[in-house]
């Protein structure tokens, strides 16, 4: 007993010329000591007093510092403390460490920001070089189907590099989505044949007129009651469509029924999405709808087109741009769709219904204004007036449905439907 109390004296007293020189400090106590005086908060003599037995044991032990875990408890033992030195690159810091917040996480309303950004960004992009590209190549047919071929060839990749990985396929689900995707596809094909036609301004006004469709799909197809305030809203949007149209100086009826048709395909799309409800996240959601609908959209092309693309379409292109801008204006506007289609997509999962209401209204007065601004196009007071009114309709639509689906999320009565 005798001979244990002197060894304890003599370790005490060896290691108590190093507590009064930090200089010569042991690397088994530094540690330790740093990290409790963090932590602990009682003082540094209770810390240093506590460290002063264990860490000579320390020293002279044959188990190596790395079995002990670091847990919060155990945070006194300078055992952790040797092995998780900053210093000398320990594993075990990393553990008791807690996880740095990611960019994302710590700045979410910026996130959400760049969101919204690059929505507006590559829509406006994709509708311009769109445009353009029909000034040259005026066959929207085969346009449409490059927007899909070239997101469909995104989408194999990704899935081949696990970016998302591809969720399975059954064919119940395929029944439901075929629906939507046909939809999809006629509502695409149609918005580019009126693209073709007329000024992209005087389609994005006409296509304000969507919730006026679903808005009479829900009550006369589905049922659903419409809330005599949300019929209200829309009569500015009816207003503002037709004034805009007596006076658009790109007025043709292909534009405008084009327009209409594609009004319509994507409303029952809306329908056909409620009954197709599934729990695939809506990437891999959106690739098999274009797969589907790219499939839809080529026998048209060939037929309409085809011909007139071998006699002449492609030779003219070449010959006006060259076959280099020609073919890497097809891939960045087919690039462009599908991203923008995207981001539309998460936007709308960071969001509230009312926020995503507010940047698509937003979005489509974004294309309007660059749109006129870009190709100079000239546009009559009435038009100008009519297409303001029409989006002021739109507006006042977003902000009524949106807070309706808010309220009902969080009654009760609607929590028992689900």
């Amino acid at each position: 007993m005798e001979s244990r109390l002197l060894s304890g004296a003599t370790a005490i007293s060896a290691c108590v010329p190093r507590l009064q020189r930090p200089d010569r400090l042991n690397s088994a106590c530094v540690p330790a000591a740093k990290l409790i005086s963090a932590g602990d908060g009682s003082g540094g003599n209770l810390v240093w007093g506590r460290q002063l037995r264990p860490a000579v044991l320390l020293e002279s032990s044959s188990l190596p510092a790395a079995n002990f875990p670091a847990t919060k408890r155990e945070i006194l033992r300078p055992c952790l403390a040797a092995s998780s030195s900053p210093a000398e690159g320990g594993d075990t810091a990393g553990d008791a460490k807690i996880a740095p917040v990611g960019f994302l996480e710590k700045y979410p309303a910026l996130t959400t920001g760049f969101f919204f950004f690059m929505w507006y960004f590559l829509n406006v992009i994709f509708n311009i070089l769109n445009k353009k590209i029909y000034n040259y190549f005026p066959y929207p047919y085969f346009v449409s189907v490059i927007h899909l071929f070239v997101g469909v060839v995104y989408c194999l990749v990704s899935w081949t590099v696990g970016l998302p990985k591809r969720a399975p396929m059954d064919s119940n689900l395929l029944k439901l989505l075929i629906p939507v995707a046909v939809c999809h596809a006629l509502g695409h094909v149609t918005s580019n044949v009126s693209f073709a036609a007329v000024a992209v301004s005087f389609t994005h006004t006409i296509k304000a007129l969507e919730p006026f469709f679903n808005a009479a799909a829900s009550q006369f197809i589905l049922g659903q009651q419409i809330p005599l305030t949300l019929w209200l809203s829309l009569a500015p949007v009816v207003l503002g469509v037709s004034m805009a149209s007596l006076t658009e100086l790109s007025f043709n009826w292909l534009g405008f029924i084009s327009a209409m048709i594609s009004n319509i395909s994507f409303t029952y799309r809306s329908i056909y999405s409620k009954k197709a409800m599934t729990d695939m996240d809506s990437t891999n959601l959106y690739a098999y709808i274009s797969i589907i609908a790219l499939i839809v959209c080529i026998p048209p092309a060939l037929i309409l087109e085809g011909p007139q693309l071998i006699k002449h379409g492609f030779g003219d292109a070449i010959a006006k741009v060259g076959l280099t801008k020609f073919v890497t204006d097809l891939f960045w506007v087919g690039m462009f769709y599908h991203l923008y289609n995207q981001l539309a997509t998460n936007t709308l999962e960071r969001v509230a219904p009312l926020t995503h209401a507010v940047g698509n209204v937003l979005k489509r007065v974004f294309v309007i204004g660059f749109s006129i601004v870009v190709f100079g196009n000239k546009i009559s007071t009435q038009t100008g007036i009519g297409t303001c009114i029409a989006i002021a309709g739109v507006a006042i639509y977003s902000f009524i449905k949106a807070r309706m689906e808010e309220e009902k999320r969080v009654s009760p009565k609607a929590l028992d439907l689900f």
